[in-house]
């Protein structure tokens, strides 16, 4: 998939949100959170939910990775 959120996840290290944090506080879903992870589709409103809680915008959390052309 081309949509990377490793910054996604840099960027919870780095204001100190974790995943525990999100399951106790019901931030987003646990299977949610597990798309993130595996780089899967997630829908908007997880990304909304995300940003709100990061203080941050949807370029912050994740990135376009062109598909290299054979």
């Amino acid at each position: 998939m081309p949509i990377e959120y490793d910054k996604l996840f840099s960027l919870m290290k780095e204001k100190g949100l974790t995943t525990y944090r999100i399951r106790k506080e019901n931030i987003i879903s646990q299977s949610a959170l597990q798309s993130l992870k595996d780089g899967k589709s997630v829908t908007i409103e997880t990304i909304e939910k995300l940003c709100k809680v990061l203080n941050a915008q949807p370029g912050d959390i994740m990135e376009y990775i062109p598909e290299e052309k054979e």
